[in-house]
Order: structure tokens, then sequence, then C-alpha cells
């Protein structure tokens, strides 16, 4: 007999950017036909609670980083004041809201907006949610601080808002407080991965799927800035340097022939310090003594290292390159990274842990070390297999050791030092290419 249980343990998670990427891997292992005809089950790396976590810190910080640099104006405008409601109806949600929502402004005081929403309720966002609101101006500029609530919104103004339960000092707001809200212009992603196997735990690649379905973790090509120089650090390592080696930070020129002028890369503070340790290079992103070390035991050390750890492929042997003006892939930094901090192993990145077919057949594995000790129908008392580490070495032991010492000094005294506020054992590095247009952070 076919009993019902009234017990179902579902969950559900927001994963979009990783279930499309899954789907395209799927196509390229099966084909289409197998895919939508071949009633597969697919079982991925995804950690749904790391997922929740990524998705929702990446849309914080890129929100944080928006407002502070000021308010672009309404979604749209009404007509009229007393059909405000009917209005709202006709205009279309705009992407990249989320679980916010859009609302009209009905009445405005300096304190506070009165809103309506589509389903006739309404309610109100203080001075206070829309502080953060100064006029957006070109370049780091904004307009004078927000004093009445009418200098951000008007009647008839279309916004987003999301509910508000307490205000800043913890205290309780009334039913129906709304905080304003704005869409970022900016966009960014997120990875999380096991730097032992290469599975990826979580990874969302993009703001809003239904903004855009451009995956900026695995398909956007960037330049990764400081964060390509461990794989310089480590080709100094490999040839002789350690992290307490001397490099001149002092200016450096080269002439790049006719017409092109001198090339004259600078640091970020735009000093010079003189003989410094390696280690001290890393921790306070020297550019200087990075293009120093990279001259010094040459292009051709650097390229070779990039390349096996899989950040860029066929790197050009210029200088520059050694300050990240090569691209890379969130996904393949990250996978580098985690082979710094597992001792110098190769791994491939992976979304997928197995797949079988509808007979159960498994047609795909991503662990592909043979077990022939392993007992299918369970535990009898035999030890336990020896599986063997196919792994293969592309950064000397001694190399990673030393690498993720000094990209523990990164977090504890250098660029990285705000994410030491966790209190955890933690290194990393930065990285921010020309006038910030692209802004990493790497670490583990």
């Amino acid at each position: 007999p076919i009993r019902v249980s009234q017990e179902i343990h579902t969950s559900v998670t927001e994963a979009p950017y990783f279930a499309e990427d899954v789907r395209r891997e799927l196509v390229e292992h099966v084909g289409e036909d197998g895919l939508y005809k071949g009633g597969l089950s697919v079982r991925t790396t995804l950690d749904p609670r790391l997922q929740d976590i990524a998705r929702a810190s990446l849309r914080a910080g890129l929100v944080a980083y928006d407002r502070r640099h000021g308010w672009r104006g309404p979604i749209a405008q009404l007509d009229g004041k007393d059909a405000w409601q009917n209005e709202l109806m006709q205009i279309a949600v705009p992407p990249g809201g989320g679980d916010w929502s859009m609302a009209a402004v009905i009445t405005v005081t300096p304190e506070q907006a009165d809103i309506g929403f589509v389903d006739g309720s309404t309610g109100m966002v203080p001075l206070a949610e829309l502080k953060w609101a100064r006029k957006w101006l070109k370049g780091e500029n904004r307009g004078p601080r927000v004093k009445a609530v009418g200098e951000v919104v008007a009647v008839g103004d279309v916004v987003f808002v999301s509910p508000k339960a307490e205000d800043s000092e913890g205290k309780p707001y009334p039913d129906g407080t709304y905080r304003l809200e704005q869409v970022p212009e900016i966009n960014g992603s997120i990875v999380a991965l096991d730097p032992h196997t290469g599975r990826v735990l979580a990874m969302t690649g993009g703001l809003d799927f239904a903004q855009s379905e451009f995956n900026r973790a695995t398909q956007a090509f960037r330049q990764p800035g400081s964060a390509f120089k461990p794989i310089v650090y480590m080709a100094g390592l490999d040839n002789g340097f350690t992290p307490s080696t001397r490099i001149l930070d002092a200016p450096f020129v080269i002439d790049q022939g006719a017409g092109q002028g001198k090339w004259k890369p600078a640091n970020y503070t735009k000093k010079f310090y003189g003989p410094s340790p390696m280690r001290l290079g890393i921790e306070k992103s020297r550019n200087l003594m990075t293009v120093r070390l990279a001259q010094t035991i040459g292009m051709e050390s650097v390229a070779l290292q990039a390349e096996r750890l899989g950040v860029v492929d066929n790197l050009p042997h210029h200088l520059s390159m050694s300050l990240g003006a090569g691209e890379t892939t969130l996904m393949r930094l990250t996978a580098a990274y985690g082979m710094i901090v597992n001792g110098g192993k190769k791994i491939t990145p992976t979304l997928i842990d197995r797949i079988q077919d509808r007979s159960g057949a498994t047609v795909f594995r991503h662990d592909t070390r043979a077990c022939p000790d392993c007992q299918q129908g369970g535990w009898f008392g035999q030890a336990p297999p020896q599986l063997p580490d196919m792994r293969e070495t592309v950064v000397a032991p001694g190399t990673a050791y030393q690498m993720v010492s000094m990209l523990q000094g990164v977090v504890q005294r250098g660029t990285g030092r705000r994410i030491a506020e966790l209190q955890l054992p933690l290194g990393g590095k930065t990285g921010t290419t020309s006038k910030s247009i692209d802004t990493w952070f790497v670490g583990f």
C-alpha cells in the first residue's frame, strides 16, 4: 500500500546563477537530449546555508556601496494624485529590486513620506530612513546632507522600499514603517569553494538574475590588479627569495619605445619607502617592489606560475602583467588561492559531484579516485579504505607554506586588516584596478 507522508522535508535555495551554470555543464556532458529526456539525477556541490549567506552578503554590500554615492531619483513619476493606485498598477516593476516593494509617494511632510502599494495598503518612510539619499553628483561627490523628506522625494514619485522594524539604535518603529531603497548601478559576485577538492559551495554571479543572467563569477574576465601579486611573489620564492629578502621600493621608469612614452608605475600612496622586506611588499601591496621582483626573476617565471595555477593562459611577458593587468575570472583566481592554501595541490572547480541516469548508474563523477576496497553493502568491520591522493603538485609545498604566512600578514597588518575583525585565523589579498573599476578580495 502507498502511504502518504504528511511530513515532507524540502527546502528551496535561491541560486539561479549556480543552477544555470549546472545546466550549461550538463549540456556539455550529456547533450540537450540527455539533459531534458534522460531522467537524470544530479547531485551538486551547493551548500544551501552558505549560498543564502553569499546571496544576502553580496546584495547588502552592493546596496551599501551604492548608497554612499547618493540618490539618482525615483523609478517613475505618476501623473495624478488621486488615482495613484491605478497608475501604479500600470508601471512594470524594474528588475534588481529583489524582495523590495514598489510604492507611490502619496503625501510628503518634512519628517516623513506616506506611501501606497499596488494592493491599496499604505505605509510611511521616516526622515531617518532616507537621510542616506543625498543628491548624486558626478564623480565621487554627493550633495548636501538631507534635512527634510521633500529634498529627496515628491508626491507622485514611484520608489522601491523595504520594511524596517527598528531604527539605528534598536528602538522599534511603528508597524508599516519602510526604508527608501535604490537598485545599485554596480554589480559583483561571490564564490566560496573547498580548497582541497574544488567543490563550489556557494556562488552568486550578480545582484539579480532577473536583471542580468551574465555570471560575473565564471564569465567575466576582469583585471585582478593586486590580487595577482601572490603569483609573482611565489615565483620569487621559487627563485631563491625569502619573505625577509629586501627589495628596493623606489621610482621605476621604462622607455616603451618610439612614440609610446615612458611607463612609470607608482604605489597607491604615491610614496617610496626604500629597501623593504618582501613580506612587507605584499602586506602593503607595494607596486614598485612587485615590478622590481618580476624584472629580477623574469616575467617568464611569473607567466609559468600563472599558467600552472590556471589564473591566466599565455600571460604576455610584459612587466605590467605583474601588477594584474592580465584578465581572469573570479572562479579561476579563487581556485588558484585554494591551491596555495592546500599546500600546492592542483584542484579543478566543480559544481557537480555526480550524475546518475534514470536506472541509477553513475555516468559522471568529479572524484575519479578508484576505491576497490569500498564495500557497497555497508561496513562489516573492515579497515577504512586508503584513498590515493592523485592531485598534481603545482606549487612547491615550502613556497605554498611561506605564501600562506605572507597572506596572513596582509590581514593582520596590511590592506586586508578590516577582515581581521572576524577574530579568525585568516589570510588573503585585496586587489584594485585603475580608478577602482574593479575591486577584489580573495581569502581563506
